[in-house]
């Protein structure tokens, strides 16, 4: 079946038809119009081929079931959010900057210079300086960095904005660094 048999139907429509009849083919042809935009976006961010091709085809999966829960006006920006989104945690996943627990430090430059010492010796400081950041900052590190858990998923437990959120993270980040650095130089 040429596909463009469907060229003079708009995105919108494909949509709605496909919110009206639950028929995944209407879905088919919208998200074979993004393929290469998607794919575009996934090899942006992964630098890789084949990691693309399966951010790709798991893309399409959220894509399927997100769409019966949202309204979505914007479609090609919709599909890139998601798509850099999945991209963005893929690489988070791989590059997890704190993990006490495995006793791997901050994967960032400025702690780079730590790397002399004992990793025991840089685990204690981590952990007592995470305790030394106020309540907010520590939440928010903490669910992040340790639990893994998304922006989205701290506003919901804490009832946080997202803005708020993410300066959290971002100042608990940067007075983690600073704490674990004067601990580290008094050693």
């Amino acid at each position: 079946m040429p596909k463009d048999i469907y060229a003079h139907i708009s995105d919108q429509e494909l949509l709605e038809k496909f919110k009206r009849d639950q028929d995944n083919l209407w879905l088919g042809i919208l998200l074979q119009r993004y393929t290469l935009m998607l794919l575009g976006v996934c090899m942006k961010y992964l630098k890789d081929e084949e990691s693309a091709k399966d951010a790709v085809q798991q893309v399409f999966l959220k894509v399927i079931t997100e769409l019966q829960k949202y309204p979505v006006d914007y479609l090609k920006s919709w599909l890139y959010t998601i798509a850099r989104n999945h991209c963005l945690m893929q690489l988070r996943d791989k590059t997890q900057l704190i993990s006490v627990s495995e006793g791997m430090n901050l994967a960032d430059d400025s702690i780079a210079d730590f790397t002399s010492f004992d990793k025991e010796q840089t685990l204690i400081h981590l952990e007592v300086s995470i305790n030394e950041l106020n309540a907010p900052q520590k939440t928010c590190v903490t669910l992040f960095y340790l639990q893994k858990k998304s922006y989205q998923e701290i506003v919901d437990s804490t009832g946080f904005s997202l803005l708020q959120v993410k300066s959290y993270i971002q100042n608990g980040k940067r007075n983690l660094k600073l704490l674990v650095a004067q601990k580290m130089s008094q050693s």
